[in-house]
């Protein structure tokens, strides 16, 4: 059995963090496991305002002494991370086990358009995970973050923002989220591999039943690599998973909606 992990937030609604990650790894047949970093919650009682509450650091270091020392794996994602000591906990136990397939996943909390919450903390992801990542998939947003580069608007906006943040150690860079381009009526992402330029397109799925497809997505991709596809067919195998399931999304309650994980057993390619 392949065996892969998450470090990341978990979502006590279900629909994203590790409760997402864990379900897409299950669909790749592959056997899961989760450190959490934080928790995050929503009320009720106020049009489903969030709040996080991270996971103290002695806790989070037992968890990847169990993950990465008591069991092993082959691959792992991160998430939401939440804090500076997660960061630097993700880094020491991804260098130390040798993880060649690390995808960094750069959840990057927003007080507004274009205004990072702890731009610190971005900072630091990218200072001390991107040289380790095989892949990092930041949306639009991530990737001004992530790059320096702001205002991306264009195809060529997102390439010059892909070859800053591979400049940056990532190996290859997926910028997501093309879609939200002006003018742009597909579902457009950019993979960059330091020379060349992919643009993958397929159909844009209109929904409001998303929450989770960011992390979704990169543990499609994560989950690829462990079965020992390229980066490339990783890629495409993962936006075909999100593709079908943003397609069979729902109503979780009237405020948020996540997609259909299983959606992909019909066309599962790893039967």
């Amino acid at each position: 059995m392949i065996k892969l992990a998450t470090i990341a937030g978990s979502d006590a609604s279900g629909g994203a963090g590790l409760e997402a990650d864990l379900k897409t790894f299950e669909e790749y047949g592959l056997y899961g496991m989760a450190a959490v970093t934080v928790i995050a919650t929503m009320d009720p009682d106020n049009n489903w305002a969030h709040k996080v509450f991270p996971v103290e650091e002695s806790a989070l270091r037992a968890q990847l002494e169990t993950v990465f020392k008591g069991v092993g794996i082959s691959a792992v994602k991160s998430g939401m991370l939440g804090t500076f000591y997660a960061v630097e906990l993700t880094r020491e136990y991804v260098s130390s086990y040798k993880i060649a397939h690390y995808v960094l996943d750069p959840v990057m909390v927003c007080k507004g358009a274009g205004e990072a919450l702890n731009p610190e903390l971005n900072s630091a992801i990218a200072e001390k995970l991107l040289p380790l990542a095989e892949l990092v998939t930041p949306n639009l947003f991530e990737a001004e973050q992530l790059s320096g580069l702001g205002g991306i608007d264009s195809l060529e906006k997102m390439k010059e923002a892909a070859g800053l943040i591979h400049g940056k150690g990532a190996r290859h860079v997926f910028v997501k989220g093309g879609a939200k381009l002006p003018g742009q009526n597909r579902a457009l992402d950019l993979l960059y591999d330091g020379k060349d330029f992919v643009i993958l397109e397929d159909d844009l799925v209109k929904t409001n039943w998303n929450h989770g497809a960011g992390c979704t997505s990169s543990a499609a991709i994560t989950a690829g690599l462990a079965r020992g596809l390229s980066v490339i067919d990783a890629v495409k195998a993962a936006k075909k998973f999100i593709t079908l399931s943003l397609k069979a999304g729902f109503a979780l309650n009237q405020w948020v909606g996540p997609g259909n994980p299983s959606a992909w057993r019909s066309e599962n390619l790893f039967k």
